[in-house]
């Protein structure tokens, strides 16, 4: 993703991280790239008290913003931006089928031209690939199994964790209250992002990296 980023965008890049979680792919593009500026997103306002911290070092070149992905109209907050660049990783996949669509929409009307989109995730194979899901599927579970072997927590041990910290306790009980009413969503495959994005107004849709069913889904405005 930052290989892409750095090869097509300006030098100094404006970067939406859309659904940044703790501020991972703003404090890589940050440090990588000087002369950048980034604005994180997230709903989770644990999450987004974990970016705070981390990306506070970068000054003024980091500004996080609470924005609810789910909700149609979200991305007015970010009107005042010029973005050259959209990425986001793992994040995604929460939303419904429905929502997604709204998401690039959004974005595509948001976005100058040229602009690009980066969304690494896990993208699961559909019925017609079953070899291929099955090693997948195997694969993770070798992952995982060594990654907790290592000492590695794993979700349930995580949220835990944070729930016990004092500075996030109080945020974990907003957590819990913003995403009572909100189910798994189905997987979108994908053929659907791939669809979506055109359908959105994307002028170039693909691929830049892919392992297994792991994906980096690529769209130029």
């Amino acid at each position: 993703m930052l290989d892409v980023l750095r090869l097509h965008s300006p030098a100094e890049p404006t970067v939406l991280d859309l659904a940044c979680g703790p501020g991972s792919i703003a404090d890589r593009v940050l440090g990588r790239l000087p002369g950048s500026r980034v604005v994180a997103t997230d709903y989770d306002p644990v999450l987004t008290r974990l970016a705070e911290t981390v990306l506070g070092e970068y000054g003024e070149r980091a500004t996080v913003i609470d924005a609810d992905l789910a909700e149609p109209g979200w991305s007015r907050h970010f009107a005042t931006w010029r973005f050259d660049a959209v990425l986001t990783s793992t994040a995604l996949h929460w939303l419904s089928p429905r929502q997604l669509l709204g998401v690039y929409t959004e974005l595509a009307a948001i976005l100058p031209p040229g602009a690009i989109l980066l969304n690494a995730d896990h993208l699961r194979f559909g019925p017609e690939h079953p070899t291929l899901t099955e090693v997948s599927a195997r694969h993770d579970e070798q992952v995982q199994r060594a990654a907790f072997a290592a000492g590695a927590r794993t979700w349930q041990e995580w949220w835990a964790m944070a729930a016990q910290t004092p500075e996030l306790a109080e945020r974990v009980a907003e957590r819990e209250r913003r995403f009572a009413d909100r189910p798994p969503q189905p997987l979108s495959p994908l053929a659907f992002h791939l669809a979506a994005l055109r359908t959105a107004g994307f002028a170039e849709v693909g691929t830049v990296w892919q392992y297994l069913d792991d994906y980096v889904v690529f769209a130029r405005r």
